[in-house]
Protein backbone atom coordinates (compact mmCIF):
# COMPACT_ATOMS: atom_id res chain seq x y z
CA UNK A 1 0.00 0.00 0.00
CA UNK A 2 0.81 3.54 -0.63
CA UNK A 3 1.53 6.42 2.03
CA UNK A 4 2.23 9.94 2.33
CA UNK A 5 5.49 11.42 1.42
CA UNK A 6 6.51 15.43 2.94
CA UNK A 7 9.64 17.11 2.09
CA UNK A 8 11.05 19.90 4.74
CA UNK A 9 9.51 22.30 2.67
CA UNK A 10 6.41 21.02 3.19
CA UNK A 11 5.92 19.40 -0.61
CA UNK A 12 3.75 16.06 -0.41
CA UNK A 13 4.02 13.18 -2.58
CA UNK A 14 3.02 9.07 -1.87
CA UNK A 15 5.38 6.19 -1.14
CA UNK A 16 4.81 2.21 -1.54
CA UNK A 17 5.76 0.54 1.77
CA UNK A 18 5.30 -3.09 3.01
CA UNK A 19 1.97 -4.19 4.25
CA UNK A 20 3.73 -6.59 6.70
CA UNK A 21 5.31 -3.66 8.65
CA UNK A 22 2.85 -0.42 8.24
CA UNK A 23 -0.17 -2.07 8.40
CA UNK A 24 -0.18 -5.61 9.95
CA UNK A 25 -2.53 -6.87 13.08
CA UNK A 26 -1.86 -5.13 16.49
CA UNK A 27 -0.44 -7.61 18.56
CA UNK A 28 -0.71 -6.07 22.07
CA UNK A 29 -0.03 -9.06 24.10
CA UNK A 30 3.34 -9.60 21.88
CA UNK A 31 3.68 -6.20 22.48
CA UNK A 32 3.46 -6.15 26.44
CA UNK A 33 5.84 -9.22 26.58
CA UNK A 34 8.45 -7.70 24.58
CA UNK A 35 8.25 -4.06 26.80
CA UNK A 36 8.26 -5.85 30.09
CA UNK A 37 11.33 -7.97 28.77
CA UNK A 38 12.83 -4.76 27.52
CA UNK A 39 12.45 -2.89 30.35
CA UNK A 40 13.68 -5.68 32.66
CA UNK A 41 16.72 -6.05 30.90
CA UNK A 42 17.26 -2.32 31.10
CA UNK A 43 17.55 -2.09 34.95
CA UNK A 44 20.95 -2.70 36.54
CA UNK A 45 21.57 -4.93 39.47
CA UNK A 46 24.58 -3.57 41.01
CA UNK A 47 24.14 -4.61 44.55
CA UNK A 48 25.38 -6.86 46.17
CA UNK A 49 25.72 -8.49 50.00
CA UNK A 50 28.45 -10.99 51.21
CA UNK A 51 27.30 -14.06 52.30
CA UNK A 52 28.49 -16.03 55.21
CA UNK A 53 31.03 -17.85 52.87
CA UNK A 54 32.21 -14.83 51.53
CA UNK A 55 33.13 -13.10 54.64
CA UNK A 56 36.23 -13.41 56.03
CA UNK A 57 37.86 -14.18 59.62
CA UNK A 58 37.67 -16.91 61.39
CA UNK A 59 35.35 -19.92 61.51
CA UNK A 60 35.97 -21.20 64.72
CA UNK A 61 33.31 -22.41 67.02
CA UNK A 62 32.86 -19.34 69.25
CA UNK A 63 32.20 -21.51 72.58
CA UNK A 64 31.39 -24.77 73.81
CA UNK A 65 28.41 -26.45 72.37
CA UNK A 66 26.90 -27.42 76.04
CA UNK A 67 27.10 -25.77 79.50
CA UNK A 68 26.90 -22.09 79.20
CA UNK A 69 23.27 -21.83 79.52
CA UNK A 70 23.10 -20.04 75.83
CA UNK A 71 22.26 -20.98 72.44
CA UNK A 72 24.43 -23.01 70.31
CA UNK A 73 26.09 -20.81 67.93
CA UNK A 74 29.20 -21.52 65.68
CA UNK A 75 30.81 -19.02 63.93
CA UNK A 76 30.74 -15.25 63.93
CA UNK A 77 30.17 -15.27 60.48
CA UNK A 78 26.39 -16.33 60.67
CA UNK A 79 24.04 -14.07 59.66
CA UNK A 80 22.83 -12.95 62.81
CA UNK A 81 25.73 -11.57 64.41
CA UNK A 82 26.66 -7.86 63.60
CA UNK A 83 29.26 -7.95 61.05
CA UNK A 84 28.56 -11.67 59.48
CA UNK A 85 27.06 -12.47 56.03
CA UNK A 86 23.62 -11.17 55.08
CA UNK A 87 21.48 -13.87 54.58
CA UNK A 88 19.06 -13.49 51.34
CA UNK A 89 20.77 -10.45 50.19
CA UNK A 90 21.22 -9.21 46.61
CA UNK A 91 23.75 -10.91 44.95
CA UNK A 92 25.20 -8.78 42.23
CA UNK A 93 24.80 -8.10 38.47
CA UNK A 94 26.04 -11.66 37.06
CA UNK A 95 23.11 -13.42 39.23
CA UNK A 96 20.01 -12.47 37.22
CA UNK A 97 19.53 -13.73 33.73
CA UNK A 98 18.71 -11.74 30.89
CA UNK A 99 15.26 -12.31 30.22
CA UNK A 100 15.99 -13.59 25.88
CA UNK A 101 14.02 -11.75 23.32
CA UNK A 102 14.14 -13.96 19.26
CA UNK A 103 14.19 -11.74 16.31
CA UNK A 104 10.45 -12.89 15.18
CA UNK A 105 9.40 -11.42 19.00
CA UNK A 106 11.25 -7.81 17.87
CA UNK A 107 10.56 -7.79 14.40
CA UNK A 108 6.57 -8.67 15.14
CA UNK A 109 6.46 -5.78 18.43
CA UNK A 110 7.88 -3.33 16.18
CA UNK A 111 5.55 -3.78 13.06
CA UNK A 112 2.50 -3.43 15.22
CA UNK A 113 3.43 -0.61 17.04
CA UNK A 114 4.58 1.37 13.38
CA UNK A 115 1.26 0.25 12.59
CA UNK A 116 -0.28 2.04 15.70
CA UNK A 117 1.56 4.76 14.97
CA UNK A 118 -0.14 5.01 11.46
CA UNK A 119 -3.56 4.29 11.90
CA UNK A 120 -3.15 7.43 14.89
CA UNK A 121 -1.62 9.27 12.35
CA UNK A 122 1.33 9.75 13.96
CA UNK A 123 4.10 8.29 11.53
CA UNK A 124 5.89 10.76 9.55
CA UNK A 125 7.70 9.71 6.19
CA UNK A 126 9.91 12.42 4.84
CA UNK A 127 12.12 12.68 1.74
CA UNK A 128 15.72 12.20 2.06
CA UNK A 129 17.85 14.92 3.78
CA UNK A 130 19.76 16.73 0.86
CA UNK A 131 21.66 19.90 2.57
CA UNK A 132 23.17 20.18 6.10
CA UNK A 133 21.62 21.46 9.00
CA UNK A 134 24.33 23.22 10.97
CA UNK A 135 22.30 25.04 13.47
CA UNK A 136 19.73 24.22 16.31
CA UNK A 137 17.17 27.01 15.38
CA UNK A 138 17.04 25.87 12.23
CA UNK A 139 16.50 22.28 12.89
CA UNK A 140 14.04 23.46 16.11
CA UNK A 141 11.79 25.56 13.11
CA UNK A 142 11.76 22.56 10.45
CA UNK A 143 10.67 20.31 13.38
CA UNK A 144 8.11 22.86 14.63
CA UNK A 145 6.63 23.13 11.35
CA UNK A 146 5.71 19.57 10.72
CA UNK A 147 4.41 18.91 14.27
CA UNK A 148 7.32 16.56 14.95
CA UNK A 149 8.16 18.19 18.30
CA UNK A 150 7.94 14.67 20.47
CA UNK A 151 9.55 12.49 17.84
CA UNK A 152 11.86 9.51 17.49
CA UNK A 153 13.66 10.41 14.12
CA UNK A 154 15.06 6.85 12.61
CA UNK A 155 16.58 8.34 9.68
CA UNK A 156 19.55 6.55 6.77
CA UNK A 157 23.02 7.15 7.56
CA UNK A 158 23.74 10.21 5.16
CA UNK A 159 20.40 12.16 6.04
CA UNK A 160 21.70 11.86 9.94
CA UNK A 161 24.86 12.99 9.73
CA UNK A 162 23.48 16.04 8.11
CA UNK A 163 20.90 16.89 11.04
CA UNK A 164 23.08 15.26 13.90
CA UNK A 165 24.68 18.22 15.55
CA UNK A 166 21.54 20.34 15.12
CA UNK A 167 19.30 18.23 17.24
CA UNK A 168 21.50 17.23 19.40
CA UNK A 169 20.26 19.74 22.26
CA UNK A 170 16.54 19.49 21.13
CA UNK A 171 14.31 18.07 23.90
CA UNK A 172 12.14 15.35 23.22
CA UNK A 173 13.84 14.25 19.96
CA UNK A 174 16.16 10.92 19.36
CA UNK A 175 18.03 10.50 16.70
CA UNK A 176 18.76 7.02 15.29
CA UNK A 177 18.93 4.21 12.83
CA UNK A 178 17.03 1.10 11.73
CA UNK A 179 19.94 -0.97 13.58
CA UNK A 180 19.51 0.86 16.97
CA UNK A 181 15.65 1.25 17.92
CA UNK A 182 13.48 -0.72 20.12
CA UNK A 183 9.85 -1.28 20.84
CA UNK A 184 10.18 0.80 23.95
CA UNK A 185 11.42 3.66 22.16
CA UNK A 186 8.48 3.65 19.99
CA UNK A 187 6.27 3.66 22.80
CA UNK A 188 8.40 6.25 24.50
CA UNK A 189 7.96 9.35 21.89
CA UNK A 190 4.59 10.30 20.26
CA UNK A 191 5.51 10.58 16.23
CA UNK A 192 7.82 8.27 14.47
CA UNK A 193 9.74 9.51 11.42
CA UNK A 194 11.44 7.75 9.37
CA UNK A 195 13.18 8.96 5.48
CA UNK A 196 12.85 7.70 2.52
CA UNK A 197 15.54 5.37 2.45
CA UNK A 198 14.95 4.37 6.11
CA UNK A 199 11.55 2.76 4.72
CA UNK A 200 13.58 1.16 2.48
CA UNK A 201 16.53 -0.27 4.75
CA UNK A 202 13.68 -1.70 7.12
CA UNK A 203 12.05 -3.66 4.92
CA UNK A 204 14.98 -5.37 3.73
CA UNK A 205 15.67 -6.67 7.09
CA UNK A 206 11.87 -7.51 7.18
CA UNK A 207 12.08 -9.59 3.72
Amino acid sequence: MKLDKISIDGKKDSIEVLDKIFFTRVNNRLVSSVLYKTNANYKGRHAKTKQQNEVRGPTSKIYAQKGTGGARHASRKAPIFVGGGVAHGPKGELAYKKRKLNKNEKKQSIASLITEKNKSKNLVILNDLNSEIKKTKEMNSIINKLEITNSLLILDKNSKEKIEKSTRNIPNIKLTDVNHFSAYDIIKYKKVVFTESSVKELEKRYS
